[in-house]
């Protein structure tokens, strides 16, 4: 799975080169960001004990395409806690930039979930049972910045294949 990561991660950077170049020569300038985030991830399996906490990091850059409409990627890697070991992903974003420090967005991309096997199931899995689960990720989120501070606070809802439920909130520093 991290070969596709990897093969989404590159089609996604070339595709945001002409709208980088674009905005390297206008006023607007390329918004790069490294946060930190807390959540909490349902797995909707129905199972008692899917879920969990996550705590984690993600980093990205969003360029300017027209006005306040921008575009980005951004790449996430979380610890968790319950049915989470760690989850991580990669996945593009286009947005509206609100004034100088504000953004709404839709994003959508790949998410790895590494379970905690026996955790879920109260007990040593069978021999040879994966323990990963991998498939694409949509969501919704905003971040919210004030005054003229590099911080700003996010919050954002994902889902899974539609089968999960993910909800975040961190601090973003952008350079």
């Amino acid at each position: 799975m991290l070969k596709y990561m990897q093969y989404a991660s590159a089609a996604i950077a070339l595709a945001l080169v002409p709208g980088a170049a674009m905005a390297q020569s206008s006023d607007n300038a390329v918004e790069p960001y490294v946060g930190v985030s807390v959540g909490y991830h349902d797995l909707g399996s129905g199972v008692p004990g899917d879920n969990g906490g996550i705590y984690g990091g993600v980093a990205g850059v969003d360029v300017p395409v027209s006005g306040p409409i921008f575009i980005g990627v951004e790449g996430n890697y979380h610890i968790g806690d319950g049915a989470i070991d760690s989850d991580y992903g990669v996945a593009g974003r286009i947005g509206y930039k609100i004034g100088d420090r504000s953004k709404i967005y839709v994003r959508g991309g790949y998410q790895e979930v590494d379970l905690d096997l026996v955790n879920i199931l109260g007990g040593n899995p069978p021999p040879g049972a994966d323990d990963s689960d991998g498939d694409y990720l949509v969501g919704v989120g905003g971040d919210f910045g004030f005054g003229e501070s590099p911080f700003r606070f996010r919050l954002a809802a994902d889902t899974i294949s539609f089968d999960s439920t993910r909800l975040t909130a961190g601090v973003l520093y952008s350079f």
